[in-house]
């Protein structure tokens, strides 16, 4: 429990599920996918893709399978990368049993429209002999005529009602190693229709809204629809869907959950809007040091206010901190206390040398806890 209880999110008790290496449910950290758009066909460009996904904190990625040529590529893109590959398939359920004989480590897929029982008996085997999860993957776009028909229109009800008759596809073949989607691009539809599946079973929940939009629009609507259920506690693994770079969208996923302190990766920079009172340009000053400051994955605290109004106090909450001051010269803090001055002209590149120092020694600190883990464990 947290010292500040306010800050406390309990998460919804899920089954636990392996997605190749990653671990999703349970008490497994929330994982963050993005999907490729390279065609699956050209391996390296889908390799080359995914690896910028990976240096953005992606842990799971997920291809489209839509031709024999594709899950054929499959072989090398999984033998390439380091993070799990989840085979999207569509209608051809030998394209499922193709990408698990690949080495895919999840099958995406809608068992209702795989085809008969038999074809989703064959997909469960090769599921279960190539130690593939499976996503059951429900969109409000493209439920199942008997539900429309039964509801009228695409609602939380139907959703649910589809992702529970899929995952009775898999359970009656005694397959258990799956999670579910139920997602729409209405906000308040997948919201619905996911606190509903929440409380109807204990499967992992892959969460989303889909076709959210562009950079902004998109950014915005996922952040009010995932930011609901992950305040709610309820998410396993998730995907922000945008019309931008996979990259973005995993960059995006990781600010949720650090904003909602469900898991800490990089710089996490508080900075003001500015003002007139700014003693530096604070938009441009923030713009530069996220952009320099990308690459660095250990979890660090970064104030950049422009006076002094709130950078002390914001300062005392942070790792490094910058107020701005007068006449060119602002203040440096150091775990919250003031610690020397610098320049203008300098304050950027001794940002970013203050904060990567603080990276190597948390990398450092962290290489020596595993070592000695280690080392315990061997005696």
């Amino acid at each position: 429990m947290s010292y500040r209880p306010y800050q406390q999110i309990l998460r919804r008790k899920s089954r636990e599920i392996g997605v190749g290496k990653v671990r999703v449910g349970g008490d497994a950290p929330i994982s963050v996918q993005t999907m490729t758009n390279t065609p699956t066909e050209d391996a390296q460009a889908t390799i080359e893709q995914i690896r910028r996904c990976e240096l953005a904190g992606a842990d799971i990625v997920r291809v489209s399978c839509p031709t024999e040529e594709a899950t054929a590529a499959l072989h090398e893109i999984v033998r390439e990368v380091n993070v799990p590959i989840v085979a999207d398939i569509h209608f051809h359920y030998r394209r499922a049993i193709e990408a698990a004989e690949a080495g895919a480590a999840c099958l995406r897929i809608n068992p209702g429209n795989i085809g008969s029982k038999e074809r989703v008996k064959e997909v469960v085997k090769a599921a279960r002999d190539h130690g593939c999860s499976i996503r059951i993957g429900v969109n409000a776009g493209s439920l199942e005529k008997h539900l429309l028909e039964k509801y009228g229109e695409p609602n939380p009800e139907a959703l649910v009602e589809s992702a529970l008759w899929h995952a009775d596809h898999l359970l009656q073949e005694g397959f258990d190693e799956f999670k579910i989607s139920v997602k729409a691009s209405d906000v308040f539809l997948a919201v619905a229709a996911y606190q509903q599946l929440a409380e109807a079973c204990d499967h992992p929940l892959h969460i989303g809204i889909t076709e959210a939009g562009g950079k902004r629009a998109g950014t915005v609507k996922s952040a009010i629809g995932l930011g609901s259920l992950l305040w709610a506690g309820i998410g396993d693994t998730l995907r922000v869907s945008l019309s931008a770079e996979p990259e973005e969208e995993v960059s995006v996923g990781w600010e949720m959950l650090k904003s909602l302190h469900l898991r800490h990766r990089g710089v996490k920079i508080v900075s003001c809007p500015s003002c007139a009172r700014q003693g530096f340009d604070v938009i441009r000053t923030v713009e530069k040091l996220e952009e320099r400051l990308a690459h660095i994955q250990q979890p660090i605290t970064l104030s950049i206010i422009g006076c002094v109004v709130n950078g002390p106090g914001e300062a005392l909450m942070t790792d490094i901190g910058l107020t701005g001051g007068g006449a060119g010269t602002h203040m440096v803090y150091a775990a919250g206390k003031t610690d020397h001055t610098v320049r203008t002209e300098e304050m950027v590149e001794h940002i970013v040398g203050l904060v990567t120092a603080k990276a190597e020694t948390l990398a450092a600190e962290a290489r020596a806890a595993q070592e000695a883990a280690a080392r315990a464990a061997a005696e």
